[in-house]
């Protein structure tokens, strides 16, 4: 079925306030969710908000903290999330370290005991307008094999980067670690379809197509080797910064049972972007655009474009959404008008 986005956008809002969400931080966790709709990326969209409130219901997740945070140096801020909000949480801390960004030349904000963030472009699309380079990075529960391995031990441990472009959007990439996020394999199985050969291992590590049966199992690394490099070096570096547990201690980001003990951690960089710089790559990006297609109907983008066009498409024309977690949400609303007095 089709939806709009401010219908999507009203149904959600209406839903986290509900359950004690302050309207500012219903409307925020709202847009994420249906930003990532809009993106293409249902994976990371509503299907996780019957979850979320779920966690909210059973005091797993606080609506209305914005967490607590410490500077430990003049770059370093050290957040205690307080149970709160993913994207509450971590626009609070961003904002608080913007300007001593801009003071000392970077700031690095580590959340820990915060609900899951949703798609990272969102934060780093942030700090671009503010004229910054961010770099996002998370961790998750144990969803990654090990090259070569059978068994979940890493997260997808995904990571985003923006740069500000000159009198165009940022350049934006924002991308797991792994072959495919366990998000999109929650999406699968809910709509019946079949995985990709290579995506996944079942829960006796031999390969497997049946999204159910890879919920159990594990991921691959993309890239094989280098893929799996670069997930366990982030695995090691938002553990250090964090001071969160590896992947097979962290919980919470696909349950509705257990605290979200993962980590997350901003790099805002003030490198003195300014508009000849940003001209510079602006220019630089369009001549990738420009390049020589393998294929002439097919010409070369940049990351972030496809994203870009969809969204564009989906505010104009809306977006699909599986009609049984559209009647999903719909019941969760009459639930709540039920439980009225």
């Amino acid at each position: 079925m089709k939806i709009t986005e401010a219908e999507a956008t009203a149904l959600a809002t209406g839903l986290l306030c509900d359950r004690g969400a302050p309207p500012a931080h219903a409307v925020l966790q709202a847009k994420v969710l249906v930003d990532a709709e809009m993106k293409g990326h249902p994976s990371h969209g509503l299907q996780r908000l019957p979850r979320l409130i779920r966690r909210i219901e059973k005091g797993l997740a606080d609506p209305a903290t914005t967490g607590s945070g410490q500077w430990q140096s003049s770059s370093f801020f050290s957040v205690d999330g307080a149970r709160g909000l993913g994207p509450v949480v971590a626009d609070h801390a961003i904002a608080t370290a913007i300007p001593r960004a801009r003071e000392t030349g970077i700031a690095i904000a580590a959340i820990h005991n915060a609900n899951h963030l949703g798609m990272l472009a969102h934060y780093v699309e942030g700090i671009a307008e503010a004229g910054l380079i961010g770099i996002a990075l998370s961790s998750s529960e144990a969803l990654v094999h090990p090259f070569g391995g059978t068994r979940a031990l890493l997260g997808t441990n995904p990571v985003a980067m923006s740069i500000p472009v000159e009198g165009a959007a940022p350049f934006v990439v924002d991308l797991a670690t792994s072959i495919v996020s366990m998000g999109k394999v929650h999406h699968y199985a809910a709509t019946g379809a079949a995985l990709e050969p290579g995506w996944a291992k079942d829960e006796s590590g031999q390969p497997t197509i049946d999204a159910g049966l890879a919920r159990a199992g594990s991921l691959a690394p993309f890239g094989g080797a280098k893929g799996y490099a670069l997930g366990l070096s982030f695995e090691l570096l938002i553990a250090a910064i964090a001071g969160t547990p590896f992947a097979p201690g962290i919980s919470g980001t696909l349950d509705a049972e257990h605290p979200c003990n993962k980590g997350d951690v901003f790099i805002i960089i003030n490198a003195g972007t300014d508009r000849q710089n940003a001209s510079r790559f602006a220019a630089y990006l369009d001549a990738i655009r420009h390049s020589a297609p393998e294929q002439p109907a097919a010409p070369v983008r940049v990351p972030g474009d496809g994203a870009r066009d969809r969204m564009t498409a989906a505010r104009l024309q809306g977006f699909t959404l599986d009609p049984a977690l559209h009647r999903q949400l719909l019941s969760l609303s009459t639930q709540t008008a039920q439980a009225q007095p």
